[in-house]
C-alpha cells in the first residue's frame, strides 16, 4: 500500500503532490507525539485518575488554542454544530476516557497495539458512511501489519509473557476491550473529522470547538468517576510536565496537525499511520519507564529515575501507595469490580 501511495504521489503534478506530502508529514509528527502519550499517561497514573488527566490534558489544550486564535468560530446552525458535538464526544471525551481507563487494567504497550486496530474500525465506517471502496490490499495490509505490530511490541516475551505480567487475565481483558471500544470510536471521530474539514473553517479553531465540546461532554462525568485530585502532586516536576506535553504537544498541537492530513489524504489513509504507534511506544516505554520487554521487565527493577519504580503490595513507599489507594477509590465509583488484586496490578501495569 505504501508502494502503491509514493507511485501515485510521484505520478501527480507539482501542486497535487505538496499537499499529499504535507498530509504525510502531518499525520508522521502527530503519531510519533502520541505515541509518546502512553507513556506519560503512565506515568501520571501514579497520582492522578484517568478521568482527572483527561480534564486537565484538554483544559490546557483549549487555554493554549484560545491563545493561538483569540477569536469566536461562528458555524451556520445547528447542522454544522452537531458535527462539532460528535467530533467533542467521540475524538475527546470518549476516545481517551476509555484509553486512560484501559491503561489501568495492563500495559501501554498492550493498549498500543489494540488501539492499532483503528485503521480497519476506519476502513469499514468510511465504506459505509463515505461509500470508499476498500479492495483486498487494504485488508491484506491490515493483517501483515498488526502482526508485525504484535511481534515488535511482544517480542522476547510472546504471550506468555503477557499473562505472566498479568498483561492478561481477567483484568487484561477488560483493558483489551475498552482499548477495542476505544479504537472503534476513533474511527468514528475520523469520519467526523472529514465531515469538518469540509466547512472551510481554520483548522485551529476547528480543533478548540472541538476541545470545548469535548469538556462541556466532560464536566457532567466529572463527580460520577471521581474526579479529587491530588494538587499537591502536582507541583512535582514529572507530573506537570507530562500534563503540559499531554495538553500543548498531544492535544493542542496534534489534534490540529490530524485533522490537517485528515483533510488532505483522507481518513483511510490517514489513520494507517496509527500502525506505527505500538512500535514507538515500545521504544518510547523503553527510553521512559525502562522497560525493554514484557517477560524481563518488572516494577521493582525500574530505577526511580526512570519513573516506574512504584513498590509492591506490601510497600509502604508513598508514591506506590498512593497510586494504590487512588485506583482503588477511583474503580470502586465507577463500578469496575473490586479492589481485590488492584494492588497486585497497580504496579505491574506502569511496566509497559
Amino acid at each position: 500500500m505504501a508502494v502503491q501511495t509514493s507511485e501515485a504521489i510521484e505520478g501527480a503534478p507539482a501542486d497535487q503532490r505538496r499537499p499529499a506530502v504535507r498530509g504525510h508529514a502531518l499525520a508522521l509528527v502527530t503519531v510519533v507525539v502520541w505515541a509518546v502519550t502512553f507513556v506519560s499517561t503512565k506515568v501520571l497514573l501514579v497520582h492522578l485518575a484517568p478521568i482527572e488527566i483527561l480534564f486537565f490534558r484538554f483544559v490546557i489544550g483549549f487555554v493554549a488554542l484560545a491563545l493561538l486564535r483569540p477569536r469566536i468560530l461562528h458555524v451556520r446552525g445547528f447542522k454544522e454544530e452537531r458535527w462539532f458535538m460528535l467530533a467533542g464526544a467521540t475524538g475527546v471525551t470518549v476516545y481517551y476516557l476509555l484509553e486512560n481507563i484501559a491503561l489501568t487494567f495492563t500495559t501501554a504497550s498492550i493498549v498500543g497495539v489494540v488501539v492499532a486496530a483503528a485503521p480497519l474500525f476506519t476502513g469499514v465506517a468510511s465504506a459505509v458512511v463515505l461509500k470508499e471502496r476498500l479492495r483486498a490490499p487494504f485488508f491484506v495490509g491490515f493483517a501483515v501489519a498488526m502482526a508485525g505490530v504484535c511481534l515488535v511490541s511482544f517480542a522476547g516475551g510472546a504471550s506468555g509473557g503477557l499473562v505472566a505480567e498479568g498483561g492478561l487475565g481477567q483484568a487484561g481483558l477488560i483493558g483489551v476491550a475498552l482499548a477495542l471500544a476505544a479504537a472503534g470510536t476513533w474511527a468514528v471521530y475520523s469520519i467526523v473529522t472529514k465531515k469538518l474539514s469540509t466547512f472551510g473553517y481554520d483548522s485551529i479553531l476547528v480543533t478548540r470547538r472541538t476541545f470545548a465540546w469535548g469538556l462541556a461532554f466532560m464536566l457532567p462525568a466529572l463527580p460520577l468517576l471521581g474526579f479529587s485530585p491530588d494538587w499537591g502532586s502536582l507541583a512535582a516536576p514529572e507530573m506537570w510536565g507530562n500534563l503540559v506535553f499531554l495538553g500543548l504537544g498531544a492535544s493542542a498541537l496534534c489534534f490540529v496537525t490530524w485533522n490537517m492530513a485528515v483533510k488532505e489524504l483522507g481518513p483511510v489513509k490517514t489513520s494507517l499511520y496509527i500502525y506505527l504507534v505500538p512500535a514507538l511506544t515500545v521504544l518510547a516505554s523503553a527510553a521512559v519507564l525502562g522497560d525493554r520487554s514484557p517477560r524481563r521487565s518488572s516494577p521493582e527493577s525500574c530505577s526511580p529515575s526512570q519513573g516506574c519504580s512504584f513498590p509492591s503490595a506490601g510497600s509502604s513507599a508513598p508514591r506506590g501507595g498512593a497510586r494504590v489507594r487512588k485506583q482503588r477509590r477511583w474503580r470502586k465509583s465507577i463500578g469496575f469490580g473490586s479492589s481485590q488484586g488492584v494492588r497486585r496490578r497497580s504496579a505491574s501495569c506502569l511496566s509497559a
